[in-house]
């Protein structure tokens, strides 16, 4: 560990012009160039956005829980469907209730389905 401070404490010691010179010089001494090494470095920082929080849900009835008459009117009453359209949305689970609603919006919807007894997934 103490060599690499050593060589680090050395590197600081560089002008610009002597750190470019000696950059071109590992170039060609280990075959590789700088800009490849951005090329590279890119595709990781792009994918850093990818993790950022989830702003949008689809909130999936994955079944009624054995309370199917109770799970209707629920979903009736935070979709306005009809009695009938509820019936097959319930019938058919999983089957997405709501989709791209906010967090507390699908946070409320899953509450209201799971006190009628039904089960729900957030994706």
């Amino acid at each position: 560990m103490a060599d690499i401070a050593k060589l680090v404490e050395e590197l600081s010691k560089l002008t610009v012009l002597e750190a470019a010179d000696l950059a071109k010089a590992l170039e060609e001494a280990w075959g590789v160039s700088a800009a490849a090494a951005v090329a590279v470095a890119a595709p990781a920082a792009a994918a850093a956005p990818a993790a950022e929080e989830q702003t949008e849900f689809d909130v999936i009835l994955t079944g009624d829980g054995g309370n199917k008459i109770a799970v209707i009117k629920e979903v009736r009453a935070i979709t306005a469907l009809g009695l009938t359209e509820a019936k097959a949305l319930v019938e058919s689970a999983p089957k997405a209730i709501k989709e791209g609603v906010s967090k507390a919006e699908a946070e409320e919807i899953k509450g209201k389905i799971v006190a009628a007894g039904g089960t729900v997934e957030l994706k």
